[in-house]
């Protein structure tokens, strides 16, 4: 059989005159935080963010820049990056608006003169309720009984693994809580496992059900992310396995997708 062509993104190759300026625009001011150059010194480089991706080549012909091009980027949480790009001095030159073909979009001219169009729904984000007052983030491993209890809510527990999960909770370099401070109760958990040279593994991301949608599950993954960007071995893989429809929640903290395999030990 003829294996099929499987095509998984397209990156549109633009004429600048500065590469470095370039670069550091699209890090500092619009976001992106992956990067690499070509060259020495630079004649073509690239950045990206998740799944969009765009390359500069190096001309020395100003009226080849910046003539015409628009890019349009599709974004969740578009408020946020809009309040981000605001805050950072962007050259927006089209508010954030809601447009008439269902989109909400906001344009950002670039140093080079290319338009930017980033577009999204601002209802993604409102899917989820506030953060509530009453929660906190604490920075521990849950006990066994909170453990217990979460995985309960989530359906993850079962009655003949309770001294497995013991183990589990020894082996954990990190952990961070979310806590009810009216009752002390503990409602949410993220750990991290860790060989300290090379790997990091994030696991039991859990939000007892009745919390969920209301941003606890960030909050917990904010906190987790933070902890491994500072404590991290420079150039280490951080890993995690999610379900179905996830996908985008883990984008946001900088996971993308990769490929990987898996095998389950038969019981």
């Amino acid at each position: 059989m003829t294996e099929q062509p499987v095509i998984s993104h397209i990156e549109p190759v633009i004429p600048v005159t500065d590469i470095v300026g370039s670069v550091h625009y699209w890090q500092d001011v619009l976001g992106f935080p992956n990067h690499w150059f070509w060259g020495e010194p630079p004649v073509h480089a690239g950045i990206s963010w998740h799944g969009a991706f765009v390359q500069f080549s190096k001309v020395d012909d100003r009226s080849k820049v910046g003539t015409g091009s628009w890019f349009w980027i599709r974004v969740q949480h578009i408020d946020e990056l809009y309040r981000i790009h605001k805050e950072r001095k962007a050259e927006i030159v089209t508010e954030l608006q809601h447009r008439p073909w269902g989109f909400d979009e906001y344009c950002v001219k670039d140093i080079n003169g290319y338009y930017i169009i980033f577009s999204g729904n601002m209802a993604d984000r409102k899917k989820s309720g506030t953060f509530p007052n009453n929660i906190r983030i604490v920075e521990r491993k849950p006990t066994l009984d909170e453990f217990i209890e979460i995985r309960k809510s989530v359906g993850w527990f079962r009655p003949d693994e309770r001294e497995n999960l013991v183990n589990q909770l020894n082996i954990p370099v990190y952990g961070v809580v979310a806590e009810d401070t009216s009752t002390g109760e503990a409602i949410g958990c993220a750990l991290v496992m860790s060989d300290n040279a090379s790997f990091y593994y994030v696991k039991d991301v859990m939000v007892k059900k009745e919390w969920q949608a209301k941003r606890i599950g960030a909050a917990l993954m904010s906190t987790l992310s933070a902890w491994i960007d500072a404590n991290g071995v420079p150039n280490s893989l951080v890993g995690l396995y999610t379900g179905d429809g996830l996908e985008n929640f883990y984008k946001q903290f900088g996971f993308s997708k990769s490929f990987g395999m898996v095998k389950t030990i038969k019981s």
